[in-house]
């Protein structure tokens, strides 16, 4: 299902709860009951069509100019708001809106930050029980962290603009391939955001401005990356003014010629990129272009909480699914007896590795990690006798994509349903699910509890995207 027909279908699962409200409006007013996935405001007409409403908020009424129509469905920009929410508050952007130009990185600065999560929360309970009848036995406390100057993961395109003469670096525009005029991004890192229009002056002065169309950042806990991707080999002159630049700015250029494979350092040398998660004692050394998560104040928290859920013990083997660079299974193996981390790309299982391999040699005496091996394995293609051969655990971690985890989960409904097929094999009593898309995290859910034999005793949301209609959410799941 499409993320529109899951709007659509969460939209009419609302339908009597404003429909009742909707009857003898004004002519050409509406209702707004709640906001879909993308942030956009839902209402309903007399006649039970869906409207889509960009820029309005739940308990508002207001007048829409409807842009796009369908045979049970209608898309539109708000006009004029008659009823204001108590929750909308003044955006703290000034590239934030629906006025020309206006950057699409941000959906939601218009409406309060606990609303937004109170939103989010619903937005999951809603996917979990309209998509696939599940209800979480206890919804947990939602994990919130700073709302400005937490992006330290971000992708900024760049275009030098000829008739104009300069350069613009930024998202791209709301619902647009153009890049907005950002003087300014609240969301960045503080220095990140002074540093926009030093760098559209640095850009404007290289040989190579029309070429270069997008930098990368990517900051650690000591370092500031940025990632220049050029379509053409760099002069001497231009790598002359990024050195200039970094000694200024106190950042680190990284390049990349072509694809992701091909990014290196300007000049080797200097401080590594890393992170920390300080309640295991675990430093993750990355490169730029590695996945890590956008927001590092709350990954430390969310890392703790999957943990504490997660309740590994010193004689249990735990899989840690979809891992990455091992955000999670390094602090697992601060607690189980034995882990196996399982990811797709065979760069970032040797780079996981060694990861382990460093934080191991600096553990205090006494306290080493737990033995962990780490394989490169497609968790889209999973069947019952592959998870038979990874071995029976005791607990998992699953953490993938936004694609999220069907073959797995459905290999492991397989192996409930055909016992046939397990040959030994047990099914972990425990399951701890972060997911970044609650439509995915719902079906899968779904097979868990209707066809694998669990229930799902908790889940929540995480709000790593202030601002933004992203959902993050973490779910756990007991074998009944």
């Amino acid at each position: 299902m499409s993320e529109p027909d899951i709007s659509l279908s969460l939209a009419q699962a609302h339908a009597e709860e404003i429909s009742h409200f909707s009857e003898n409006l004004p002519a050409g007013f509406l209702l707004v009951g709640s906001l879909d996935m993308d942030a956009q405001g839902i209402a309903r007409r007399p006649d039970g069509k869906v409207v889509f409403i960009e820029g309005a908020l739940p308990f508002e009424l207001v007048s829409v100019n409807v842009h796009r129509k369908k045979n049970n469905w209608e898309q539109g920009t708000v006009t004029q708001i008659h009823h204001e929410s108590s929750q909308r508050v003044r955006p703290g952007c000034p590239n934030f809106g629906l006025h020309a130009g206006a950057c699409g990185g941000c959906k939601m600065q218009h409406l309060e930050a606990s609303a937004q999560v109170a939103i989010k929360q619903r937005v999951l309970e809603d996917n979990l029980w309209h998509l696939c009848k599940v209800k979480a036995e206890t919804m947990l406390r939602p994990i919130e962290g700073p709302t400005w100057g937490y992006r330290y993961r971000a992708r900024l395109s760049v275009r030098y603009v000829i008739k104009k003469g300069q350069v613009l670096i930024g998202f791209h525009e709301r619902k647009s391939r153009y890049v907005a005029d950002m003087k300014v991004c609240p969301v960045l890192p503080p220095h990140v955001s002074r540093m926009l229009l030093p760098l559209r002056a640095l850009i404007g002065q290289m040989d190579a401005r029309e070429t270069l169309p997008q930098l990368e950042l990517a900051c650690g806990d000591e370092v500031t990356a940025l990632v220049l991707r050029h379509m053409e080999p760099l002069s001497e002159g231009d790598k002359a003014l990024l050195r200039a630049f970094a000694a200024e700015h106190q950042v680190q250029w990284w390049l990349q010629p072509k694809g992701p494979d091909t990014v290196h350092l300007l000049d080797e040398g200097g401080a590594q990129l890393s992170y920390g998660l300080p309640d295991f004692g675990i430093t993750m050394p990355f490169r730029p272009t590695d996945f890590t998560q956008v927001n590092p104040f709350i990954n430390r928290v969310l890392v703790a909480r999957a943990l504490r859920l997660l309740q590994a013990q010193k004689t249990e083997r735990v899989i840690d699914w979809f891992c990455g660079l091992g955000n999670f299974t390094l602090p697992i193996a601060t607690q189980a007896a034995e882990v196996l981390g399982i990811e797709g790309a065979e760069t970032l299982v040797a780079r996981s590795r060694d990861n382990y391999a460093r934080n191991q040699a600096a553990r205090p005496e006494g306290q080493t990690l737990a033995p962990t091996q780490f394989v490169a394995r497609n968790l889209f293609e999973m069947t019952p006798e592959m998870l038979v051969a990874d071995g029976t655990a005791d607990k998992w971690l699953v953490d993938p994509p936004r694609e999220g985890a069907f073959a797995l989960s459905k290999a492991l409904a397989e192996l409930h349903e055909n016992q046939d097929l397990r040959q030994g094999w047990k099914p972990p009593q425990r399951i701890v699910y972060v997911s970044c898309n609650p439509a995915t995290l719902a079906r899968d859910a779904g097979i868990l509890v209707h066809r694998a034999g669990y229930r799902c005793v908790a889940a929540g949301v995480i709000n790593m995207f202030a601002h933004t209609a992203h959902v993050e959410s973490m779910a756990v799941f007991e074998l009944a």
